[in-house]
Parts: C-alpha cells; sequence; structure tokens
C-alpha cells in the first residue's frame, strides 16, 4: 500500500520540478504567470471580502488592505515563483521593490485614465474600456516584469 503513495509523491514532486524549470523558458514563466496572477486575484477578492464582511471592517478600509496584501503577494510570487532560473537576479530585491511599485502606480493611473476618459471618447461602457485596460496591461507587464524587474544577471 505504501508503495503506490511513494508513487504518487514521487509524480508530484516531478511535475513541480517541471514546473519550476527554467528550461521551460517563455512558455513555463507565462504559465507561472497565469497562475500567479489568478492566485493573486483571489487573494485580493477574499481578503477584501473577507474583512468587509467577516471582520466588520468597513469596505473603504477593506479594499486598500486588501489590494496591499495582494500586491505583496504578487511581488512575492513574481520573485520565487514565477521568474525562476539558474542565475542570480540581475538587480537586488529592494531595486526591484521599487520598480515594481513604480509600475503597479503606473499600472493605476493608466487604468483610471483610460476608464475616465475612452467611454465617453468611443461610446462604450466604462466596463469595456476597464477589460481592454487590464488585457494590455497584463500582456505588457508580462514583458515588462520578465526584461526589467526580475531578469537574471547578464540578460537583460
Amino acid at each position: 500500500m505504501a508503495e503506490p503513495l511513494a508513487l504518487e509523491d514521487s509524480r508530484r514532486r516531478s511535475l513541480r520540478a517541471k514546473l519550476l524549470s527554467p528550461e521551460l523558458g517563455l512558455l513555463g514563466q507565462g504559465f507561472r504567470f497565469a497562475l500567479a496572477g489568478g492566485l493573486v486575484s483571489l487573494v485580493y477578492v477574499l481578503t477584501t471580502i473577507l474583512l468587509a464582511d467577516v471582520a466588520g471592517v468597513p469596505f473603504q478600509v477593506a479594499l486598500p488592505l486588501g489590494y496591499a496584501i495582494g500586491l505583496a503577494t504578487h511581488f512575492t510570487l513574481q520573485r520565487v515563483f514565477v521568474w525562476v532560473h539558474h542565475e542570480e537576479f540581475a538587480l537586488p530585491v529592494h531595486h526591484q521593490v521599487g520598480r515594481y511599485l513604480l509600475v503597479a502606480a503606473v499600472q493605476y493611473g493608466l487604468t483610471a485614465a483610460s476608464t475616465s476618459f475612452f467611454p465617453g471618447l468611443l461610446g462604450v461602457s466604462t466596463e469595456l474600456v476597464y477589460l481592454a485596460t487590464v488585457a494590455i496591461l497584463v500582456s505588457a507587464n508580462f514583458f515588462v516584469f520578465r526584461y526589467g524587474i526580475f531578469h537574471a544577471k547578464g540578460s537583460a
């Protein structure tokens, strides 16, 4: 009975090792990026809802707390899960944090500006502009993170 469990555990470790392997290159990074993004979305939404509905924190306080916890989770996953490679990072962690927060601020500003400006100009809903903006920014973030924040030494 112990042998099938050991085999299953070995398969899980093998799948985990393959998922975290730098040899998967761009495809592996893209998969991990999407997986991390989904997990962070859950952390952000659940933290905000639990703080507001379970802990009784006013929603306007729960929202930025959930956002901050989501950002911290996102940065951590980007650093230790998404952008794995054999070499050291080119930037020290404090420089990564600075660049990451700058990207987050720019992303927030672009989202606020696009959802304020484009719905009236284009005659479409704010939600449609928001979804298009998110799609563009997520795609851009993949490359900004890959080449500007979490890159290995000698790769930028």
